[in-house]
């Protein structure tokens, strides 16, 4: 491979027309710029530039390499540029992943956010469970993805990759709105071990949560129905065949014929958490994202989340 530093000396000479006047150009000595010729010579197995009366002039070999010389230097000179663009967040990519809930609140502002604040980025976004776009994300598919878990248990999708806490998502229970303990000023879990339960797939996090819940509570919940859709969750409920956990981020589009309350003495909480791959070179652009996901995150507290809904209490 060619050394870029050389066939720049080779370059100075050949257009100067003097080793002297090479060194004077670079500010080398002139033992440096013979030496570089020399080298550069003994690289390419072939003779680079002559002496003659008029002074040095390329041989064949020699004027090759220098006629492309413009454009190497030119190649190197746009590499340079975009890496500085990258670098300063002002181009390149950034690819996201995150899970449903997230994806339906969190996300569409931040991705707004950073479109308008960095333009010339490609950022594209897609969607699973934490447990499918972890290894993704692992696997360097991803550059930042939105994952969540729950505390206190083995399941830690983050495991091995730089996780940066966002908030507190805690599971509300929610209850058809003409439900006996609609009204009831607290609920515990326990108040509910005689109802049947509509809940996400036997398989996902937040399901083998719940049934940790309500074991911790003395009970093991009775699973009538199940859904990945909170939506279709929310209608279950609503028809009355079922009470349900329902994290906080997928009750900000609350179904009429619900409602939502606050389990005491505390309701069960997911950390919901962004992260990277724990080795050097993550992309600046998602350090970037990250602090506005931050921001947009302190959108999503108790408060602000109660007044959306206008139900949990």
């Amino acid at each position: 491979m060619l050394n870029l530093s050389r066939l720049q000396v080779l370059c100075e000479v050949v257009t100067r027309g003097s080793f002297s006047a090479a060194a004077e150009a670079l500010s080398y000595t002139q033992s440096a710029v013979s030496q570089s010729i020399a080298r550069l010579e003994s690289e390419t197995e072939t003779t680079l530039v002559v002496r003659d009366r008029r002074g040095v002039r390329p041989t064949a070999a020699g004027a090759t390499l220098v006629g492309h010389a413009e454009s190497i230097f030119a190649r190197v000179e746009a590499a340079e540029a975009d890496l500085a663009a990258v670098l300063g967040v002002r181009a390149g990519r950034l690819r996201v992943a995150s899970f449903p809930s997230a994806g339906a609140t969190l996300m569409p502002l931040a991705v707004a956010r950073f479109r308008q604040a960095h333009p010339d980025v490609a950022l594209t976004l897609a969607e699973g469970e934490p447990e499918q776009i972890a290894p993704r994300l692992r696997a360097g598919e991803f550059d930042l993805a939105l994952l969540f878990e729950f505390p206190g248990v083995g399941e830690r999708p983050s495991a091995g990759l730089r996780a940066m806490p966002l908030l507190e998502d805690p599971m509300h229970v929610a209850l058809p709105a003409d439900h006996a303990l609609a009204s009831k000023p607290a609920l515990s879990l326990g108040d509910l071990r005689h109802e049947q339960w509509v809940q996400t797939s036997v398989s996902s996090p937040c399901a083998r949560h719940v049934v940790r819940s309500c074991l911790a509570a003395g009970f093991e919940p009775y699973v009538a129905f199940e859904s990945d859709d909170y939506e279709t969750i929310q209608g279950l409920v609503a028809a009355g065949v079922g009470v349900a956990l329902i994290p906080r981020l997928a009750l900000t589009r609350l179904h009429a014929g619900i409602v939502v309350r606050a389990l005491a003495p505390r309701s069960p909480a997911r950390t919901v958490t962004a992260a990277t791959m724990a080795a050097p070179g993550v992309a600046p652009a998602a350090q970037t994202m990250i602090a506005v996901l931050e921001d947009v995150a302190g959108r999503y507290t108790d408060a602000g989340v109660t007044a959306a809904a206008g139900a949990v209490s």
